[in-house]
């Protein structure tokens, strides 16, 4: 009788460990599903954070059905970036405060042209690439060409070809120059209603010149920004500084 309750006891036991194995097996599995569920989610979510609202679109859907020309939102990367990295609080490198007007992504790193952060837009981020911006006033975009007072400078700016130079005129812009009157620089305050022009220089890459109007800011700081092509130049190489090798 002994041995037939020990018996019993010990089956019992190993029930409910395996019981509680298989259960504990379910819940990281279930775990698991929910986890890619919820990811798959806040992807959706984070795509949505990043395009600008339908009423924008529809507001300027006639300036989009031209070439060349765009509208984006610019998230403040004090707000959805990370201030020690670009890993900030949405997956995409930089928040969304960066935008690429050659490969049209927020991404970071990939041909990033522009910067949203503190309430300013600035451009140049990456090594020796730099870029140049100037304001030209509330004018609307269609009345912004090469030939305008404020992208007159920018169109017939030669870039350096040389990593010195580049490095040179990096540090010429950050202050800013004036031209004619028009101030250059690699950092302005972004306001609404006002229009910009913007040279950026990403060797290898890309050679760029842009007008853009802030048209609008949202609640949570976020710009909307639409933008035209004025130029593209040839693609800009950089002789390297190999005196040190």
């Amino acid at each position: 009788m002994k041995r037939l309750l020990t018996a019993t006891v010990t089956m019992f036991l190993l029930v409910l460990c395996s019981s509680a194995i298989f259960a504990q097996s379910e819940s990281r599995e279930g775990l698991l599903n929910e986890f890619t569920s919820k990811r798959a989610e806040l992807a959706t979510i984070e795509k949505k954070l990043l395009l600008p609202a339908e009423e924008d679109r529809t507001a300027y859907a006639e300036f989009l059905a031209q070439p060349d020309t765009g509208l984006i939102r610019l998230l403040p990367h004090e707000v959805f970036g990370s201030p020690t990295s670009n890993k900030g609080l949405l997956a995409v490198d930089g928040g969304g405060a960066f935008y690429s007007f050659v490969l049209l992504t927020h991404e970071y790193g990939q041909g990033s042209d522009i910067l949203l952060s503190q309430g300013y837009l600035s451009v140049g981020f990456a090594g020796v690439n730099y870029g140049i911006l100037a304001q030209a006033s509330n004018v609307d975009l269609t009345e912004i060409s090469v030939d305008h007072p404020s992208t007159h400078f920018l169109a017939n700016y030669q870039a350096a070809t040389e990593e010195p130079a580049a490095r040179q005129e990096y540090r010429r812009f950050g202050p800013g120059i004036t031209v004619d009157g028009v101030k250059y620089s690699s950092r302005v305050k972004a306001e609404v209603g006002m229009t910009y022009t913007l040279r950026s220089i990403d060797y290898g890459r890309s050679d760029w010149l842009v007008a853009l109007k802030v048209v609008r800011q949202d609640s949570d700081g976020s710009l909307i920004i639409v933008w035209k092509i004025l130029k593209k130049f040839p693609k800009p190489e950089l002789a390297r500084n190999n005196s040190a090798q």
